[in-house]
């Protein structure tokens, strides 16, 4: 027993982690925030406070864009699109359109011309686009007491649909074919 001493433990030294836990988001990921904040909010007043001026006037003559509705129109109730005021009256197979007082009479697949129109469009009170546009109604039926026409609307520049639908009355229920 030569070596009967008792050996020391080794016990492990107890040591205290502190991790630290980040309090919020960072200057960079805020600053985004902020960012993404002011264009949602700018682009919701920008959508807002969309108008659209309709005059007499078109500047040109050519209409290489086309966007068609389905539309339907009460039967004599005046309806606006654009500056133009349509009265229709269905009758059987034919509907007797007035478009500003210009009364003609169509009948199922015949198309009524409403003459050329300037837009400006603008947003937040500034000019977005200018275009000339003109609507082609064409007759496809009554329903009800509603006359139903496909609607071409054809401008000189390349208009985006939610722009185009300013134009339209809601009470029209325009459908995209």
């Amino acid at each position: 027993m030569a070596n009967d001493s008792p050996q020391p433990t080794t016990q492990p030294v107890q040591q205290t982690v502190v991790i630290k836990e980040k309090q919020g988001w960072s200057l960079g990921t805020r600053i985004l925030l902020w960012l993404i904040a002011i264009v949602v909010i700018v682009s919701v007043i920008a959508v807002l406070t969309l108008s659209v001026a309709v005059l007499d006037t078109p500047t040109g003559n050519s209409f290489p864009y086309t966007t068609t509705y389905r539309v339907s129109i009460p039967d004599s109730q005046p309806i606006s699109i654009g500056s133009s005021k349509i009265l229709v009256l269905t009758m059987g197979n034919e509907v007797d359109t007035s478009v500003d007082g210009v009364k003609e009479r169509l009948a199922v697949g015949q198309e009524r011309t409403i003459s050329a129109r300037y837009a400006r469009i603008s947003a937040l009170g500034m000019p977005v686009i200018d275009t000339d546009f003109q609507i082609v109604l064409k007759y496809i039926g009554s329903s009800g007491s509603n006359a139903l026409f496909d609607m071409r609307v054809m401008t000189s520049r390349q208009v985006p649909e939610i722009l185009i639908r300013q134009i339209i009355p809601p009470g029209m229920g325009a459908q995209p074919i």
